[in-house]
């Protein structure tokens, strides 16, 4: 009776004081950034840039889908998408379309697609049991603020 109690006691405890059965989430956050070609003189090409909270994780799948076919049809296919059979490379952030080292494509041979602007992806990110997701959008024309800080 007295090893009951107190199997019951440190199950209390782990589950009402600790995290150990708790999902763990990944904060994932973005910009999206203009690069110039130095030799062409072409418009500049937008990149969007993710980047993960905590820090230095080891990624399992990266797959980003159009948020509206993905509502309605979650089986819609990624425009990109990879895994990881083993450890991939800690990271803290990357960019759309990268090569993650420690990842591949799930479809072999697979490529990332173009973002078109204005339209709403959804990103999701999982690392062993962690996981999470963000909307993202790439604007179609940068804009400007005009408050006192930036007239």
């Amino acid at each position: 009776m007295p090893v009951f109690i107190l199997v019951a006691l440190a199950a209390v405890y782990v589950v009402c004081f600790t995290d150990w059965l708790k999902p763990r989430h990944i904060h994932i956050f973005h910009t999206v950034r203009e690069v110039h070609a130095r030799r062409r003189a072409t418009d500049p090409e937008r990149v969007v840039i993710f980047g993960l909270d905590p820090r230095d994780i080891r990624l399992t799948e990266v797959k980003v889908v159009p948020l509206a076919e993905f509502e309605k049809n979650p089986e819609t296919l990624p425009v990109w998408h990879l895994v990881s059979d083993s450890k991939s490379a800690p990271v803290r952030e990357f960019i759309y379309g990268q090569d993650i080292r420690g990842m591949h494509p799930a479809v072999a041979g697979g490529e990332p697609g173009i973002l078109d602007t204005n339209l709403d992806y959804r990103i999701f990110i999982k690392a062993g049991h962690a996981s999470g997701q963000h909307d993202f959008t790439i604007g179609g024309t940068p804009t400007q603020s005009t408050d006192d800080t930036n007239p």
